[in-house]
């Protein structure tokens, strides 16, 4: 068993229905932007479908990540007081301090060694004590697991947890309001949170729109995990999409394996050119782990020739001095 519980009060993961999502979304919308949504001809060209790009790089703190944090934190009752701890590799740590300083808790935030320096200086900024660990999921869940003996935070798992879950299906839900009728929706997968939120929002207001995921080839244990039906961690991820690298939950592999299309795999380099390509043609910054989608959709590894296509551009936080084609 993970030393790092999903919540004191664990829900069964069947209880994360499109309710809760809309509850979420009149939870958080005064704390979060609606994404606008955009189009480009060429990437239509490029890709040979009618693509709607949510911009959920525009969110708060750069990610969508905003709404699963501002929806967990602010369902909090008395145990709210002693505040809240996650683990995360920035995006999600972000966030959380984000919703923690909205509500007027304390937040603590476990980020692994060679974090990247802005979403470090990111969760710094909104004011989250910050605990360094090992670069490794079990190093993360030990450091978070400490934390909560020390402190009795309340622990808001990244993705593992159904109230972030039905906050993150709010980015899919306002993008199919603002673009009914879409064929499919097209999300990078991680720890799950996002794709399986996106499962429950399009279900629930749009059942002919279909859901897939997308995942780099380096850290494919979704892909494997929902193959093979059974949960497969990966050890040691490879990627240059650092948000990608968590392994998929359980509450979000069950919500997954029965709502999802299917699932994409795309190598780094197709990841980088994605991004680059988005940079260069949409004027817009998004970082690794936004362009797998779009990597997916360029090197045609759906069927959605023809089609009407979401995708869910995650987050825009990179560092500006590294970027993956300098020196290229």
């Amino acid at each position: 068993m993970s030393p790092f519980p999903t919540d004191p009060d664990p829900r069964d993961p069947g209880s994360v229905e499109f309710a809760d999502i809309l509850a979420a979304a009149e939870r958080i919308s005064t704390y979060v932007h609606r994404t606008p949504v955009l189009t480009s001809e060429r990437m239509d060209a490029l890709s040979g479908a009618r693509v709607f790009f949510k911009c959920e790089n525009l969110q708060r703190i750069g990610a969508f990540k905003a709404r699963g944090a501002h929806n967990a934190v602010f369902s909090l009752e008395a145990r709210a007081k002693a505040g809240v701890l996650t683990h995360s590799s920035g995006n999600h740590g972000a966030a959380v301090a984000l919703a923690a300083r909205n509500r007027g808790i304390p937040a603590h935030v476990v980020m692994p060694e060679g974090v990247s320096a802005p979403k470090l200086a990111s969760v710094e900024r909104l004011g989250a004590r910050i605990t360094i660990c090992e670069p490794t999921l079990a190093g993360r869940e030990a450091a978070a697991a400490r934390l909560q003996r020390d402190t009795g935070a309340t622990l808001i798992h990244p993705y593992n947890d159904p109230l972030v879950i039905a906050g993150q299906g709010t980015a899919a839900l306002e993008l199919l309001e603002q673009e009914p009728g879409l064929d499919a929706i097209l999300t990078p997968v991680g720890g799950g949170g996002l794709l399986s939120g996106t499962v429950i929002a399009a279900k629930g207001r749009s059942p002919g729109t279909r859901v897939f995921g997308t995942e780099p080839a380096g850290a494919d244990d979704a892909y494997r995990s929902f193959k093979s039906g059974k949960l497969t961690a990966m050890a040691d991820p490879h990627t240059i999409a650092d948000g990608l690298r968590a392994s998929l939950g359980p509450i979000p592999f069950a919500i997954i394996r029965k709502g999802v299309e299917d699932i994409a795999t795309v190598p780094d380099e197709s990841i980088v050119a994605a991004m680059r390509l988005v940079w260069e043609v949409m004027k817009i910054v998004i970082e690794p782990s936004s362009a797998v989608p779009v990597a997916a959709l360029l090197d045609h590894r759906l069927p959605l020739s023809g089609k009407r296509v979401g995708v869910i551009l995650t987050g825009g936080n990179v560092d500006l001095g590294a970027l993956p084609w300098m020196g290229a």
